[in-house]
């Protein structure tokens, strides 16, 4: 009996949410793949799972990189529809997992851009603290490049989450995995002026134990985060990202000497192989060094 895609993409988000306890930014995620991908299907007026074809697969991959997405983003997609593709084997709605056989495209992992230590000085220095809104954005700043912060642990912080005597946070990474972060004194001294000064009267009689919020009073989103970073990075003239304070946290921590391990424990990486990206030689340093170091490197110096 055939099963319309429709149908078994709402089930399968339904499992995500469910059984697999997924996040909902991950959930959200996976929602806008699985539809796109119905839309592609129903393009090809293919509207039942007894119709999908490791081709179409295939010739999916091939018009999202026509359409110019890149090599991660297209390799997340197909990461989100071998799920699905294993779910609806497994249910028995389609005849086997025509998702195992293709490979995903190749990605380059590209170096994290940071800002110089001079333009995070500019960016931290840009809020204009005299109003309620700069002071929640130095705030904000402060603590997301004083404690090298992905978004959604930065903004997914609560009231309850900064130990301010102790100085330090208690962060919740990727996979729920919590971890203690020190705070340094200029995000603490920020964090707590915001909370003080500012905090109380966005809230407008609103109470939420979510640490940043609004202007008005609701918790505030991943976009709104990045509009604001966006906004002080134009009107500075500096490339910025969602994840610049983060990596320019390491960038810097790396530049004055920090060791990779304690780097690791900082930004929260399971595996070592993450936070070595972050370490940055060319050429003519190595060989400099390995021109100083290495015993076979010169002749006649023995």
């Amino acid at each position: 009996m055939a099963t319309a895609i429709s149908e078994i993409i709402a089930e399968y988000i339904d499992e995500l949410v469910i059984v697999q306890g997924l996040s909902a930014q991950t959930v959200d995620n996976y929602s806008r793949d699985l539809y796109r991908f119905l839309h592609f299907a129903q393009s090809r007026d293919i509207h039942s799972t007894q119709e999908l074809s490791e081709a179409l697969l295939l010739d999916f991959l091939a018009a999202e990189k026509a359409a110019g997405h890149s090599a991660a983003t297209r390799a997340r997609r197909l990461s989100c529809l071998r799920g699905f593709c294993r779910y609806m084997a497994r249910e028995g709605v389609a005849p086997r997992d025509i998702s195992q056989n293709i490979r995903s495209p190749k990605q380059q992992r590209p170096f994290p851009y940071a800002l110089s230590q001079a333009e995070m000085s500019r960016l931290l220095a840009a809020p204009d603290t005299s109003t309620l809104l700069g002071m929640r954005d130095q705030a904000m700043l402060e603590l997301g490049y004083g404690c090298g912060l992905r978004v959604s642990e930065l903004i997914g912080l609560s009231v309850y989450d900064i130990d301010y005597e102790a100085a330090f946070a208690r962060i919740f990474g990727k996979g729920a995995k919590e971890r203690m972060v020190p705070i340094g004194e200029f995000a603490n001294r920020a964090v707590q002026k915001y909370l003080r000064d500012s905090r109380p009267q966005l809230l407008k009689q609103k109470t939420t134990q979510e640490l940043f919020v609004n202007a008005r009073g609701d918790k505030l989103s991943r976009s709104g985060f990045w509009r604001i970073l966006n906004q002080y990075g134009r009107t500075l003239k500096l490339e910025v990202h969602p994840h610049t304070l983060r990596h320019s946290a390491a960038t810097h921590m790396l530049e004055n000497g920090a060791d990779l391990r304690i780097l690791q424990e900082f930004l929260g990486h399971s595996d070592i192989s993450t936070t070595q990206i972050y370490v940055k030689m060319d050429k003519s340093e190595l060989k400099s060094i390995y021109r100083h170091y290495h015993p076979r490197a010169r002749v006649g110096e023995e």
